[in-house]
């Protein structure tokens, strides 16, 4: 594997190039638009640099990395990836519309995967031109820290493709674990309605975002209470989770808490818009209630 694009220049999309950018690999990223792809190779930068400060890699492979790092304006482009990588938004009608325009210039050998982090693999396999080579990648925020990465094979995801994937995912110094293709996997099915719970906990009015999250941290011994989480993870993203989840299971433990959608339906998503259930406003994140 020799070169990898990467559609979706975001948070996700732009961690995702660093480390495999600074696996060797090249990298073709881009977003709805060249200027998207182009600032985010500017803030990969900054972040390499930051590494380079704090003596954790070489200035010599931070130069290196970004050099790997190609923005591109279309899919055109990316006739020449070995695997093509979708990390947009978590909105399964718009992952469709990228399979069905970046699956025109798929080659015939070449592998394309999801980052979602819910949305059931086999389901979008169909929008691909070879759903035997589709396959579910789910990194985890902030890529180029956390060591895992689950991979997700749908129902016509082949052996060969499996195996491919996880000798990438070693190759960039993570660790792999197999999920069957039920939606949330591993991870975000046992996480997010542990998030929403608490949503529904500080709705209820049974405790303060303080005194929930301190609860959390102490009481379980969790590194981060579970609201500052899901402000860190984007509360937009929580509430597609559950409605992912929701819906594709019918179970109604897993419906989305009203305080989680009244939220994101005022703006309020987190660290990325400002406010969430905490305000980053100042130097120290103060909560909202």
């Amino acid at each position: 594997m020799r070169t990898v694009a990467v559609i979706g220049a975001g948070q996700m999309g732009s961690g995702i190039a660093q480390v495999v950018a600074q696996a060797g690999l090249r990298v073709l990223l881009s977003d709805v638009q060249l200027d998207l792809a182009e600032k985010a190779k500017a803030k990969i930068a900054k972040g390499l640099a930051r590494l380079v400060e704090k003596e954790k890699i070489a200035a010599a492979d931070a130069e290196s990395a970004l050099s790997l790092i190609v923005p591109v304006g279309d899919y055109a482009a990316m006739v020449e990836a070995d695997l093509i990588i979708e990390a947009a938004t978590e909105r399964e009608d718009i992952k469709h519309r990228i399979f069905e325009a970046a699956g025109k210039v798929l080659r015939a050998d070449a592998i394309m995967a999801s980052n979602t982090s819910s949305i059931p693999i086999t389901r979008m396999a169909v929008s691909s031109p070879d759903p035997a080579r589709f396959i579910g990648v789910h990194f985890f925020n902030p890529v180029p820290v956390m060591k895992l990465v689950e991979v997700i094979p749908g129902l016509a995801t082949s052996a060969a493709t499996v195996d491919a994937v996880k000798g990438f995912v070693a190759r960039l110094g993570k660790e792999a674990v197999q999920s069957g293709d039920e939606p949330g996997f591993i991870v975000n099915r046992i996480l997010v309605p542990m998030l929403n719970e608490a949503c529904f906990v500080l709705g209820s009015g049974t405790a303060s975002v303080a005194d929930i999250d301190k609860g959390c941290r102490l009481g379980l011994n969790h590194p981060m209470g579970p609201l500052e989480l899901a402000d860190f993870i984007g509360l937009d993203t929580c509430l597609e989770i559950m409605r992912v989840i929701h819906g594709s299971t019918g179970d109604s433990k897993y419906r989305p808490a009203p305080l989680l959608a009244k939220y994101v339906e005022a703006g309020w998503l987190g660290r990325k818009s400002g406010r969430g259930f905490y305000d980053y406003s100042g130097e120290v994140p103060v909560p909202t209630r």
